[in-house]
């Protein structure tokens, strides 16, 4: 019985769950959605990341004998097409956690499948759980299914069906990492026996945590890596693991079990993506969009503020710390509605997580109604995370005479007046009286009954419960997706 193997993210052969199960005469495919392409969510950064993986999962399968179909279109009508072509009877892919567009894509497929008599069988492929009936035992079944032995590469089947060229794609001036397996197991290789050595200290400097982080979020993101193979990796590593090395591996554990904690609110929860968590908050903010413009070309007079933002369009990435604050000053000291500068911030990311993303943009607003507001001092992050002032001068040109006691406040600088509103915009706002009126002003809201009300019903729905070890908490739990 032929079936076909929808790739989607889950660009790779090994512990494969779907592929493994579809059959030795399965028909491999991967269908480029243009439709998907114009969400406001997605951008050239992730489409060319995307492209190269695609290109060496298909150069994979040829290497085996077989090939990916590539197709283009909408997903019901190509894999209606491929259906007619190949007789086939059924159809396996992984279950996605993806973004409203590909849930409601999805549910298309499903139903035109069940109308046309075509089995279609998903399969898991992370510590997600669809149909959770409640968090109770959602930790320990993670940890079951992580740790379940890896699935080998199957046979491939050789396939003689037309291939649509791959599109051009909407490509954007950033560039960002390599994708594809083999670079992801580069990554994992360099991370876990050089570069992630300092990993839990250096994960919160934007300039150390580029080379000591393991920088494989894009590729769990598109899945061409599993989750289980970087947990099982690492616990390798961790068995053996000499003086240094024992905290990092710990810390890198606990953030991969928490990826899996934050993607399964979106899969219990589709609507967090457009709505608050906790309804009380709805109305609270304002759009605001000469502020979302100033924020996000990184021109708000915030010196740290700016350079994150520029490095981040630059480069496709920040680290988890300054992603935090990022999306802190624009929801706290800039009052702006959460949506728009989330959807800017899911555009820049190279490792786009649309379950993680969500529930964490929601947190660093306030919305959630259950975590305490996390207000970053913007002076006091870049004071701290970077003392020697190398990473704003390098984002921030303009401030490069400026000397490093006035550099994250330049208006106490008395020369200010060479730099500010000339080369450099004044601040958009005072940031310690903006911070102070945001604080009163989420807090007037959460104090409410209504708030309170709602904030039970998050409570039972989406509370982590108890974290066993070795995946412990992160230090800083209040993170904006998860650059790992």
């Amino acid at each position: 019985m032929t079936a076909i193997v929808w790739f989607k993210r889950d660009l790779r052969l090994h512990d494969h769950p779907a592929l493994a199960f579809a059959g030795a005469d399965a028909v491999c495919t991967y269908i480029f959605e243009p439709e998907y392409w114009t969400q406001p969510d997605t951008s050239g950064r992730q489409f060319r990341f995307l492209v190269q993986s695609v290109i060496e999962l298909r150069d994979d399968l040829r290497a085996r004998g077989g090939d990916l179909v590539i197709r283009v279109g909408d997903a019901v009508d190509q894999l209606a097409q491929l259906v007619r072509e190949t007789c086939a009877t059924r159809i396996v892919a992984h279950e996605e956690t993806g973004n409203a567009w590909t849930y409601a894509r999805d549910l298309r497929v499903i139903d035109w499948a069940r109308a046309n008599g075509v089995q279609f069988d998903e399969y898991t492929q992370c510590g997600v759980k669809r149909r959770l009936g409640g968090r109770g035992r959602w930790q320990s079944q993670r940890d079951w299914f992580v740790a379940q032995p890896l699935i080998s590469e199957p046979a491939i089947s050789a396939v003689n069906l037309r291939s649509d060229p791959i599109p051009n794609g909407p490509f954007d001036a950033c560039i960002p990492q390599s994708g594809g397996r083999q670079a992801g197991l580069d990554l994992l290789d360099s991370f876990l026996t050089r570069r992630g050595r300092t990993y839990q200290r250096a994960m919160s400097s934007p300039l150390d945590g580029e080379w000591a982080c393991s920088r494989l979020s894009p590729h769990i993101a598109l899945g061409t890596l599993s989750i289980g193979e970087v947990v099982q990796t690492t616990a390798r590593h961790q068995a053996g693991a000499g003086a240094g090395w024992a905290n990092s591996y710990r810390s890198f554990q606990s953030r991969l079990a928490w990826r899996d904690h934050f993607v399964q609110k979106l899969e219990d929860e589709p609507e967090i993506e457009t709505r608050c968590m906790n309804p009380a908050f709805e109305g609270l903010r304002d759009p605001n969009p000469e502020r979302l413009q100033a924020w996000a070309a990184g021109e708000t007079g915030l010196p740290f503020v700016d350079a994150c933002m520029r490095s981040l369009y630059a480069t496709g990435w920040l680290n988890f710390r300054m992603r935090s604050m990022v999306m802190s000053i624009a929801s706290y000291h800039l009052w702006m509605d959460w949506r728009a500068p989330a959807l800017h911030l899911a555009r820049m990311f190279t490792d786009y997580e649309p379950g993680i993303h969500w529930s964490q943009v929601q947190m660093q607003s306030g919305t959630t109604g259950i975590n305490t507001p996390r207000i970053y001092n913007p002076i006091k992050q870049g004071k701290d995370q970077d003392p020697t002032g190398a990473f704003t001068r390098r984002w921030v040109p303009e401030l490069r005479d400026v000397p490093d006691a006035y550099l994250q406040e330049p208006w106490l600088w008395a020369d200010a007046g060479r730099i500010l509103g000339r080369t450099y915009p004044h601040a958009i706002v005072d940031p310690v009286l903006a911070a102070r009126e945001a604080r009163d002003r989420i807090w007037s809201v959460r104090r409410s009954a209504d708030a309170r009300h709602h904030s039970a019903a998050v409570i039972r729905k989406h509370a982590s419960r108890k974290m066993r070890s070795p995946r412990r908490k992160p230090t800083d739990k209040n993170q904006l997706s998860f650059d790992l």
